[in-house]
C-alpha cells in the first residue's frame, strides 16, 4: 500500500505508534482478559517430582482432582509472606504437553503473572489465586507478582 497523501502518511505513522506502545505496555494492564481470579482449591501434599537446579517450589506429579474435576499433571504451590518467597526461587521442570495449575497465596494483595503464556490471576491477601494451562510451549519462563516485582520461579518447559 502506498501512501501519497501528508495527512495519509501521519494517520499510518500514529496508527503504528499506537500499536507498537499497546504491545509494550501488554504487561502491565490490570485489564488483561486473561487475568483470572483467585481459586481456592486446596493443593495436594504428594511428594515432589519436579527437577529443580536450586530448591523450587513445591510440583507434585500426581494428577489430584481439583473442584472442577480437571486432573493436573504438576501442581506448583508457593506462598509469599513479607516478600519471601517459600520456596525460594529456582526452577521448576514440567513436560511439554502437561497440564499445569501453580497456587499462589501472598500475605498482600498482589497479581500474579506467567511470562510466555500471558496468564495471570489476582491475589487478594491471604487467599490462593490459581492459574492452571497446557505446557504447549518450550523454553523457560519467569512467573512473578507485578506489584511487589518478585520472580517466584522459573518454569521450564522441555
Amino acid at each position: 500500500m502506498f501512501v501519497r497523501t501528508p495527512a495519509a502518511r501521519t494517520a499510518v505513522a500514529l496508527a503504528a505508534a499506537t500499536l507498537a506502545a499497546l504491545l509494550l505496555a501488554g504487561c502491565g494492564q490490570d485489564d488483561d482478559p486473561s487475568v483470572a481470579t483467585p481459586s481456592t482449591v486446596p493443593t495436594s501434599a504428594a511428594p515432589s517430582s519436579a527437577t529443580p537446579t536450586a530448591p523450587a517450589p513445591t510440583a507434585t506429579s500426581t494428577p489430584s482432582a481439583s473442584a472442577s474435576t480437571t486432573a493436573v499433571d504438576q501442581q506448583i504451590t508457593v506462598t509469599i509472606v513479607k516478600k519471601r518467597v517459600d520456596p525460594p526461587t529456582g526452577r521448576v521442570t514440567v513436560s511439554k504437553g502437561q497440564l499445569v495449575r501453580i497456587t499462589v497465596t501472598s500475605d498482600v494483595a498482589d497479581e500474579l503473572h506467567v511470562h510466555g503464556y500471558d496468564l495471570g490471576a489476582r491475589l487478594p491477601a491471604g487467599t490462593p489465586g490459581s492459574v492452571e494451562f497446557r505446557a504447549d510451549k518450550t523454553g523457560l519462563f519467569e512467573v512473578e507478582t507485578h506489584e511487589s516485582e518478585l520472580v517466584l520461579f522459573q518454569l521450564v518447559v522441555r
